[in-house]
C-alpha cells in the first residue's frame, strides 16, 4: 500500500510539471536548428510577399523567422516562419 501511495505521489508531481514546459499561447515554436540550416532572410522574405503581404521587416526570434508584413486592406499583422523547412507556424493580427 505505501509504495502505491509513493508511486502515486511521483505521478501526480510529473503531471502536474508537464504544463511548465507547454509553450506559450499564440507562441510559435520552430525548433532550435543551427543557424547554418536556416534559409535566408531573403528567401523568407519571398515566401511572406508569395502570401500576398507587403513585408515591412524580418527579424529572428525564438528561434523562428518574424515577419511584420501588411496585408491588401492595410492591416499590420506578424507572421512566423520555421527558418528551415519555411513552413509558416503561427501568425497573428493587429488590432
Amino acid at each position: 500500500m505505501r509504495k502505491m501511495l509513493q508511486l502515486s505521489a511521483v505521478v501526480l508531481a510529473m503531471g502536474a510539471a508537464v504544463p511548465a514546459f507547454a509553450e506559450e499561447e499564440g507562441k510559435a515554436s520552430c525548433g532550435n536548428a543551427p543557424r547554418e540550416q536556416w534559409l535566408s532572410e531573403d528567401a523568407i522574405k519571398a515566401k511572406g510577399t508569395a502570401l500576398g503581404y507587403e513585408v515591412r521587416r524580418v527579424k529572428a526570434e525564438d528561434g523562428c523567422y518574424e515577419l511584420y508584413v501588411v496585408d491588401k486592406n492595410g492591416a499590420k499583422a506578424e507572421l512566423y516562419f520555421n527558418p528551415v523547412t519555411g513552413e509558416r507556424v503561427n501568425g497573428k493580427e493587429d488590432d
